[in-house]
């Protein structure tokens, strides 16, 4: 039972809003409802230490929890990022898409989550990723980047010097997308989003912080954006379907001097309304400098009727605040990460007028790790069937996040010994 929650009540209005369907412009497949689960780290699928051909197989945790977003009245659900190459993750536990590594217990775990995810009307779109220089050192102490820019200690995390991409090893990496595009299309997934945002490869590329190139993909807006937009190429080629949708993740600003800007990002959008892209989901930073979307950018309004934004909802988790944004014009969508593991089912919550708004956390709200931590955690509790646990309760926050603490203390002591561990605290309260 949840004990407390944002916003007061859920008027009859707001409800009426955020349950309305969404039709994708080019693709034309319908979003039965204005909310998006936003892409989140799962961790759930096999990890191997020194075999990455056993690497990001997804387990049937993974299939459950699709099952249990899947009956929450989700009009969009975005899977955490599936990587395309198996030395190049987020984290160990990524779900991994990548040729070389093609078996049928691989391809049919996909096609299992998908299933799960649409069993209800929801559209499933598989979230295709590649971490670049953000590959945590003790995953890969030699990653790749845009460039050759370091990123220094952050999120408790260390990570290594990347080297450059050359052109040649670009569209290796560009096909890697096409291919796993592919697999989404034939495992039954309604399209892909590309994670263009928080600091990962295609972001590196983006921004002017992590790319100095002076060749064709770097120096300008137009030729830093090249990576992505041959990457939606590639995979229009492959996937030839017109209603297999495409989106993207983009930071709308880095908040960083050299970094992305809001008149960029709205540069980029024009530019991917060019390409077809039937979504943009807008946030906001990256593992530097990490900051909730701006709230005062607004796509420009001949970009706006073409294309559905979702905003990322940290700036606000009431359904009137949800509410009052699609009203304004600002985003088409809410995109929801951290409430949709605290609660499954919030949207047809909130659409039956059943609940206010998001679960309070009262985790520190500057402490990024730990709210990332606690999604983690609840994500193993939905997926193995345990309730989920209350952080709007300050003893169970408390507690989980001593016990959290405690365990990645455990993990690093391993690592010193030369194990690397994969996966989130399991907390049952």
């Amino acid at each position: 039972m949840v004990i407390a929650r944002y916003g007061d009540s859920v008027s009859e209005q707001d409800a009426k809003i955020l349950g309305e369907s969404i039709t994708m412009p080019f693709s034309g497949k319908v979003a039965k409802s204005r909310f998006l689960k936003a892409a989140l780290t799962e961790r759930m699928s096999s990890w191997d230490q020194h075999d990455p051909s056993k690497r990001g197989v997804p387990s049937e945790r993974l299939v459950k929890l699709y099952e249990e977003w899947g009956k929450g009245g989700w009009g969009i659900i975005s899977t955490g990022n599936v990587m395309v190459h198996p030395e190049h993750l987020e984290a160990a536990g990524n779900a991994i898409l990548y040729a070389p590594h093609e078996t049928p217990e691989r391809i049919d775990q996909f096609r299992k989550i998908a299933a799960a995810g649409k069993a209800h009307g929801s559209l499933m779109v598989m979230q295709l990723s590649h971490a670049g220089r953000q590959v945590p050192l003790l995953v890969n102490a030699h990653p790749v980047g845009a460039s050759d820019i370091q990123l220094g200690h952050s999120m408790g995390k260390d990570f290594g010097k990347p080297r450059a991409l050359t052109v040649e090893e670009i569209k290796e990496i560009v096909n890697q997308f096409a291919y796993a595009a592919d697999i989404a299309y034939r495992t039954g997934f309604d399209g892909v989003q590309m994670h263009g945002a928080h600091g990962y490869l295609i972001a590196q590329f983006l921004s002017a912080v992590t790319n100095n190139r002076t060749d064709e993909y770097g120096g300008s807006n137009q030729n830093r954006a090249r990576f992505l937009r041959e990457i939606v190429q590639a995979i229009r080629a492959k996937v030839p379907d017109p209603h297999f949708i495409i989106g993207v993740k983009i930071n709308s600003a880095e908040f960083q001097s050299a970094g992305i800007k809001p008149a960029d990002a709205v540069e980029l959008c024009l530019e991917l309304e060019a390409l077809r892209m039937d979504f943009v989901e807008l946030s906001g930073g990256n593992y530097e400098k990490w900051i909730a979307f701006d709230q005062d950018y607004t796509p420009r309004d001949s970009t706006q009727r073409r294309e559905a934004f979702f905003t990322e909802a940290r700036g606000f988790r009431s359904a009137a605040g949800m509410a009052d944004a699609i009203r304004a014009g600002s985003c088409a969508g809410i995109g929801l990460g951290r409430p949709a593991t605290s609660d499954p089912y919030l949207p047809g919550e909130i659409i039956s007028g059943q609940a206010s708004g998001a679960t309070l956390n009262r985790l520190p709200p500057g402490d990024f790790w730990a709210q990332g931590e606690a999604s983690g955690s609840q994500e193993e509790s939905i997926a193995r069937g345990l309730p989920v646990f209350d952080l709007s309760d300050p003893e169970v926050a408390d507690k989980y996040y001593k016990l959290t603490s405690d365990f990645h203390k455990q993990m690093e002591l391993e690592f010193k010994s030369g194990i690397v561990g994969a996966g989130f605290l399991v907390f049952n309260e």
